[in-house]
């Protein structure tokens, strides 16, 4: 104890004491200040949406590709949505709906990830 209270009494060794103590509580704050900061927002959605974005950002689209992807592949080759116009679709949905005996839920789901691929 004694040997604080003769840095005390020296005030060089005072000031050096006080500085250092004023140093360290302004590293301390500026680093609690740091983890404060707000992040800078996202930058905004480009005006082009990949149809695999709608997929994936749409649950009832994205169980619609699930549905066709599971039901559809098993009994032939995957067909590209693309490959057939939505007026060529139709009856190859409704003849699919019924050999695969799905009820008008799963076939809206289908047919709707379907249209949103055209």
């Amino acid at each position: 104890m004694g040997f604080f209270l003769y840095l005390l009494k020296n005030t060089e060794m005072k000031k050096t004491i006080i500085l250092a103590g004023m140093i360290m509580m302004l590293a301390a704050c500026g680093a609690k200040q740091s983890q404060g900061e707000i992040p800078p927002p996202p930058p905004p959605p480009s005006k082009q949406v990949s149809a695999k974005d709608l997929i994936f950002g749409d649950p009832v689209l994205a169980e619609g590709k699930q549905l066709y992807d599971n039901n559809c592949a098993k009994c032939h080759k995957w067909y590209e949505p693309k490959q057939f116009s939505k007026e060529e679709w139709q009856p190859i949905l409704l003849r699919m709906q019924k050999k695969a005996k799905l009820d008008d839920v799963k076939m809206a789901s289908i047919t709707n990830y379907i249209h949103s691929q055209l």
